[in-house]
């Protein structure tokens, strides 16, 4: 099968030092396989992303050297694929519709014997999976949401299992670490793991190459392709640029746009970041030189 890799920066703000890791990774992935490489727009959450910031983020990458072997996709344009999903995964009995609250879902945590953490989404307790109603087993709220089972029609666990070329086999079982998530969001917006899913299998993708604050989504992904029959991609989740605090450097903490009047410094500073010290002292030179190194890495 042919190599497709991607690249699917959300345009919430510029490309920081965390998200050109990402972007040469999966570039490098794709070259070195000799595959195709694609860019996606995930801005499906469209009231954070700040209008430009898409166009902003692909001249940083023209600016870093790495093209797009197509036209970009926007997830904006691609909602009727999403709700065509979404109705077959209701016609397949996979889903159904939530009134919960955020607030509701912290409230039955206590009942369920699991206490709240830190930076930790609450596993979503399946209140509404036979029907609307609140904790209290009330049938008067209204809908906010479309969820899909994360158990079977029995009621069984599912436990998901893959290898993650990187980081080796993992393990997740969706029923008890994740609950029922979300498809369709109360506000009306395509949840990412939705739209994703919808997107990699129209594109092809064969290979998703990305940072491993990504890898808890995957099992959920998995989940998805399985119940939609759709073939599941390789997974490759890269260490992450860490802020002072030791979190991942996110826009949210910090971090602030590269720098790209020289893009030299900033392709090796990804690098290092890889594990990789190539040669080259023009970008043209060094990310050849890189698709070598990475390469020579290859173990699958």
């Amino acid at each position: 099968m042919a190599y497709v890799g991607r690249f699917a920066p959300s345009p919430t703000g510029p490309l920081h030092a965390g998200s050109v890791v990402a972007a040469l990774a999966s570039w490098l992935d794709a070259r070195a396989h000799q595959g195709r490489w694609l860019v996606r727009i995930e801005d499906v959450d469209g009231p954070r992303c700040p209008p430009g910031t898409d166009h902003l983020i692909l001249g940083q990458l023209a600016a870093l050297g790495l093209h797009p072997d197509e036209p970009p996709m926007w997830q904006s344009q691609r909602y009727e694929a999403y709700q065509a999903a979404l109705d077959r995964l209701q016609a397949l009995g996979w889903t159904f519709a939530c009134a919960c609250s955020r607030s509701d879902i912290e409230a039955a945590q206590p009942h369920l014997g699991r206490p709240k953490q830190k930076f930790v989404t609450s596993v979503y307790p399946g209140t509404c999976r036979h029907g609307i109603q609140d904790v209290h087993g009330s049938t008067l709220k209204v809908a906010r949401a479309w969820r899909l089972r994360s158990c079977s029609a029995r009621g069984e666990d599912i436990t998901l299992t893959w290898i993650d070329r990187r980081m080796g086999m993992q393990t997740q079982n969706l029923t008890q670490e994740v609950g029922d998530f979300v498809l369709k969001r109360a506000d009306g917006c395509w949840a990412y793991q939705l739209a994703v899913v919808v997107d990699d299998a129209a594109q092809g993708i064969t290979d998703v190459v990305r940072g491993e604050d990504l890898a808890d989504n995957t099992a959920r992904q998995i989940h998805l392709q399985q119940v939609l029959g759709w073939p599941r991609p390789r997974y490759w989740h890269g260490p992450l640029v860490r802020a002072a605090d030791g979190h991942k450097l996110s826009k949210q903490n910090g971090a602030v746009a590269v720098d790209l009047r020289d893009p030299l410094p900033v392709l090796k500073a990804a690098g290092q970041v890889l594990g990789l010290s190539p040669t080259g002292d023009t970008p043209a030179t060094w990310l050849a030189s890189a698709v070598q190194a990475w390469q020579a890495g290859l173990v699958a």
